[in-house]
């Protein structure tokens, strides 16, 4: 076979050259391509996603439209393509990370994935506590994990924050997905920034002792399960919830008919919110691009298709959001800045660990 000098082998070849060391990682992400990629000619940008929707290709055709920039995309598990960007190093043809998450941001940041940008208009997007403080990363989109209820059995009394989900009065009422989810660290995280890690540990022991069946399956497995009836309470983020609601398929929309949501402290620190993100990578090859790709993204309608293909909220604020989703967004959100959900990621791990939440 004939050598190829190194002199002529693009990013994106020696990406996957590199990136052979980490096949099972982004296997076990199912990493798809939607561009194959090729030598790397003037005006494009490359995106490693972490998600998953049509409505996005759709909205990267749209930019492309606009601006000539080609999109290549490749998808895969937040986790795995970080763990790629870093086995990539310099070699890495990344110019854009998006995950879904903000202890999934905070990953990619202590792993040193992204670049610190100065950008008025991203700033003027997005409100500071759904940024990064350095802006290393931005918030595209928004969810709550919020307490749903059977709509039969009804909200029980005197629920009305996230503290009451461990009252010994809801013994044996609670669903909820495991603790190795980075949902639920995520709302455990934000609780010892609120009021430390004693307060928050206390607070698990008491949801544990209040779990209706042992932690399973994804927040689509506790809606079924409160619709069910087999618990009167469960603990998602909105947008599983707008899968349901009002959906064309009569078999969902039969289970939406059957719970309800409801958004806890609204007289104290507001729901706990979360955000989908994006940072320019360190190395990128085409970071004038990423920054124009960022941009697009926070426009007003682009905020709305970005947000609406996985029922989220948009991040920009005054932008309203679409689908079943918009008939719940008139709610308190707590203002802690997002980037404490990662800072305290160890910590949760650790309580969960100590409290049985398996």
């Amino acid at each position: 076979m004939a050598q190829v000098s190194n002199s002529h082998v693009s990013r994106w070849g020696m990406a996957l050259v590199i990136g052979l060391g980490v096949v099972a990682l982004a296997a076990c992400g199912g990493e798809t391509t939607t561009d194959s990629p090729a030598a790397k000619p003037a005006g494009e940008v490359n995106v490693y996603s972490g998600r998953h929707y049509d409505s996005d290709a759709e909205i990267y055709a749209a930019f492309t439209k606009e601006t000539g920039i080609k999109v290549n995309t490749i998808e895969a598990g937040g986790d795995s393509l970080i763990e790629r960007i870093a086995q990539e190093g310099e070699a890495s043809p990344a110019d854009i990370f998006i995950t879904a998450d903000a202890g999934i941001l905070w990953r990619a940041e202590e792993r040193d994935v992204f670049r610190s940008i100065d950008n008025p208009t991203l700033e003027s997007r997005v409100p500071p506590q759904y940024r990064h403080p350095e802006d290393k990363w931005f918030g595209l989109s928004k969810r709550a994990r919020i307490v749903i209820y059977n709509k039969e059995m009804g909200l029980p009394e005197g629920l009305e924050t996230y503290a009451d989900l461990a009252d010994p009065a809801y013994r044996g009422m609670i669903c909820v997905r495991s603790s190795s989810n980075i949902y639920n660290q995520s709302l455990l995280a934000s609780r010892i920034a609120h009021f430390g890690s004693e307060a928050a540990e206390e607070w698990t022991r008491g949801v544990v002792a209040n779990f209706a069946r042992k932690p399973q399956g994804n927040d689509t497995s506790q809606i079924e399960a409160v619709a069910a009836g087999l618990c009167r309470l469960g603990i998602v983020n909105s947008y599983y919830t707008a899968r349901f609601i009002g959906s064309d398929n009569e078999k969902n929309a039969a289970i939406g008919e059957k719970f309800d949501l409801f958004f806890p402290d609204q007289d104290g620190n507001g729901a706990h919110v979360n955000i989908s993100g994006a940072g320019v990578t360190k190395y990128a090859p085409n970071p004038e691009n990423a920054e124009k790709l960022l941009e697009f993204l926070l426009r007003d309608e682009t905020q709305k298709a970005f947000a609406s293909g996985n029922n989220e909220y948009p991040v920009v604020p005054g932008v309203e959001a679409r689908g079943p989703i918009a008939a719940y967004s008139d709610f308190k959100a707590d203002a802690l800045p997002v980037s404490a959900l990662g800072e305290n990621q160890a910590e949760a791990v650790r309580i969960f660990d100590r409290v049985g939440w398996q």
